[in-house]
């Protein structure tokens, strides 16, 4: 059974729905954030502050590379910026499926509108900011991804079913709660 992973800009919804997918299809839940706080004892911010964004994308590659010698049928929820990486994009996809959470900046910037903890949207005008990474990122999650999934205006429940209904029509073999 394969993994189902998670990918998305921050603020998409990629932990909410990764949660709610593991409920439903009765599997692990792996956030590789929360897996690099675990391990190096600093929260993603610190990471950032004290190592840089270069060690930190270091660590999510290890992460990954970690995660395939783990057993299949996770869902794995990863940072909004671990596609960046040419190599992060091979790993996700031998890790399993990968859906990629399609949102509007002005979604993330609602959402997001008080949240101080995200190291990449400090300081001065973050729509701007949120628009030019989305914009440079967008290409990055398209080719890693094996499905796409807009999740504006969607509940969690929503775009779970979808989720689920592309793998059971891909024939990724996850057994439903009853609805």
């Amino acid at each position: 059974m394969k993994n189902i992973i998670l990918t998305g800009f921050m603020g998409c919804g990629k932990t909410s729905v990764g949660i709610r997918l593991s409920y439903r299809v009765r599997r692990t839940m792996t956030d590789t954030d929360r897996k690099i706080e675990r391990l190096y004892r600093m929260s993603v911010s610190e990471i950032f502050e004290k190592m840089g964004e270069e060690a930190f994308r270091d660590m999510e590659t290890h992460c990954l590379e970690k995660l395939l010698d783990e057993p299949q049928g996770q869902i794995i929820a990863v940072g909004g910026g671990l596609p960046i990486r040419s190599r992060n994009r091979e790993l996700l996809k031998r890790l399993g499926w990968v859906v990629y959470l399609r949102v509007k900046p002005e979604t993330i910037c609602s959402r997001l509108a008080t949240d101080t903890t995200r190291p990449l949207l400090q300081g001065e005008d973050r729509e701007e900011k949120v628009r030019a990474l989305m914009s440079a990122r967008g290409s990055f999650y398209e080719s890693a991804a094996d499905i796409m999934i807009d999740v504006d205006g969607k509940t969690v429940d929503e775009i779970v079913d979808e989720i689920v209904g592309n793998i059971e029509g891909g024939d990724g073999n996850y057994e439903t709660i009853g609805d």
